[in-house]
């Protein structure tokens, strides 16, 4: 999808800590080659000090993207079934990236409707990474993408939109290590989140 406004172009935006940039991602337009949606729910992900990170033993060929520039989208293959895109953060010595794991959809939505034919509302189109994913048309073809790119096929857009004051934050999903960690952050009451955050 091209003559994307407001895209953002600033690396600086994406290099620093995943915690830091992640509650800042909430608000913004995922662009992708069949659709876009505005980001409502997210998750931080650091490097090797973080064990549910994919880049905590280390660079290998499948997390490499991790290890790179900021601004860049890394994306994997969750159980064989579901691609899952993230946002690479901090700097090239030390790893970390944020997950999508849901977005509020914006169009086309007959186009990501017909992606994702189990869909019943709008409000499951893209609530979940894999989802989102499918809707959008993001693939593994896209893994190491620079986002910053004025023809990238998957671009960030700012529409002005701010970012929540006081993200909802909640622990991570589906993870078996470091899942007390609050580093789940999502747009407050919003419907069309993965799951609901449990209240302590």
């Amino acid at each position: 999808m091209s003559g994307v406004a407001g895209q953002i172009v600033d690396r600086d935006f994406f290099a620093r800590d995943p915690l830091e940039l992640a509650p800042d991602l909430l608000g913004k337009l995922l662009v992708g080659p069949c659709g876009r949606g505005r980001i409502v729910e997210v998750e931080a992900y650091r490097g090797e000090e973080d064990p549910a990170s994919h880049a905590f033993r280390g660079p290998t060929p499948r997390n490499r993207v991790m290890f790179g520039p900021a601004g860049h989208l890394y994306v994997y293959r969750s159980y064989g079934m579901h691609w899952c895109a993230n946002v690479v953060a901090s700097h090239p010595d030390r790893a970390g990236a944020v997950l999508i794991r849901a977005l509020q959809p914006v169009g086309p939505i007959d186009e990501m409707s017909r992606r994702r034919p189990a869909a019943r509302r709008p409000e499951d189109l893209a609530n979940g990474p894999g989802k989102l994913c499918a809707a959008l048309g993001i693939t593994g073809d896209h893994d190491g993408l620079d986002l910053l790119s004025p023809d990238a096929g998957v671009r960030l857009a700012d529409d002005g939109v701010e970012p929540p004051t006081s993200p909802t934050t909640g622990p991570r999903v589906g993870i078996s290590v470091a899942a007390d960690r609050p580093w789940r952050f999502s747009l407050p009451a919003s419907r069309f989140r993965s799951r609901p955050v449990p209240v302590p």
